[in-house]
């Protein structure tokens, strides 16, 4: 069975706010949403909006991009997929450089645009 897009963004905020040793009421409280909602949201059982994703986030202090960027991570894992997200970014910034290369004549500098990864570091 396919991992939902539902369950996979529960799993991640779930293992965000385990890792910070704190408690479903505490993030309930700093992100103004039920406990049970939110609950049911870690557990995969409910779609969460944009907002309340942007809310939770705030109260994780984590970037809803790194959650993103997990979410994504998990899923391909899930389908089975063996490139990342930033190993498909690198390649096609290479094959971008090489096609540049090969083009006659003028010279053209390509700069990849940076990984979330690499964001994300920063």
């Amino acid at each position: 069975m396919a991992l939902l897009l539902r369950e996979a963004i529960g799993d991640s905020l779930r293992r965000t706010r385990v890792s910070q040793s704190r408690t479903l009421r505490e993030v309930s409280n700093s992100a103004s949403v039920s406990l049970g909602y939110l609950s049911e949201v870690e557990r995969g059982r409910k779609e969460a909006s944009s907002e309340l994703l942007a809310a939770i986030c705030d109260a994780l202090a984590v970037p809803l991009a790194e959650v993103l960027f997990d979410v994504s991570e998990s899923m391909a894992d899930a389908s089975g997929r063996t490139a990342s997200v930033a190993q498909r970014t690198d390649r096609d910034a290479a094959a971008e450089t090489a096609a540049a290369a090969r083009i006659g004549g003028d010279t053209r500098i390509v700069i990849p645009a940076p990984t979330t990864r690499a964001l994300a570091a920063a």
